[in-house]
C-alpha cells in the first residue's frame, strides 16, 4: 500500500497565525510493545478532536516501517510517516520514520540523523523537549512504553 502524502497547504483554507499555535499537539512515545496501546487510543479517539498526534517509536533501523498502514485501520484521521518539513495539522497522525531523530519548530517537523549512532538513543526525549519548547501549554506528552530512562527527560 503506498504511503499517504501530505496535502499541500495551498489547497486548504489558510490558518491564521494565532489559530495555528492554539491547537494541541500530542506527542506519544512507545517502544515496539506500544502497538496495542496505540490501537486502543486511536480506535477510541474522535477523528475531529482538534488535536494532532505525533508518534515516536523505537523501530528496527534497517526495516521499513508499516506503522502508518497499521494505524490507518484504527482511525479516520489521515496518518503519515513523517517527511522532513511537514507542517503539523489538527486531526492528523504523524509517525517518525525508522533511524531518525525528530524535532518540531514553529509547527513544522524536522528529521535528523541520530545524534548517537550506536548504543542507547533517546528519540522520545529529543522530540518531547522540542515539543514543549515549541507548543508550551499546548504540548501533551504521553509515554506508553520505553527503554530505560527514555521518556523521563532525565
Amino acid at each position: 500500500m503506498p504511503e499517504k502524502k501530505s496535502k499541500a497547504r495551498k489547497n486548504k483554507v489558510p490558518i491564521k497565525p494565532d489559530e495555528e499555535s492554539t491547537f494541541s499537539i500530542v506527542g506519544i512515545g512507545a517502544s515496539a510493545g506500544g502497538l496495542e496501546a496505540l490501537e486502543k487510543i486511536f480506535i477510541n479517539m474522535p477523528h475531529d478532536s482538534g488535536m494532532a498526534f505525533v508518534i515516536v517509536m523505537h523501530f528496527d533501523p534497517t526495516a521499513k516501517s508499516v506503522m502508518a498502514d497499521i494505524l490507518m485501520r484504527y482511525t479516520k484521521m489521515e496518518v503519515f510517516q513523517v517527511e522532513d518539513g511537514m507542517k503539523v495539522e489538527p486531526n492528523h497522525v504523524y509517525i517518525i520514520p525508522p533511524n531518525k531523530d525528530m524535532a518540531i519548530l514553529h509547527g513544522t517537523l524536522h528529521l535528523y540523523e541520530p545524534v548517537v549512532s550506536k548504543g542507547i538513543r533517546h528519540p522520545i526525549d529529543f522530540f518531547f523537549r522540542s515539543l514543549a519548547d515549541d507548543r508550551k501549554e499546548n504540548a501533551i506528552c504521553i509515554i506508553l512504553s520505553g527503554t530505560g530512562t527514555e521518556g523521563t527527560l532525565a
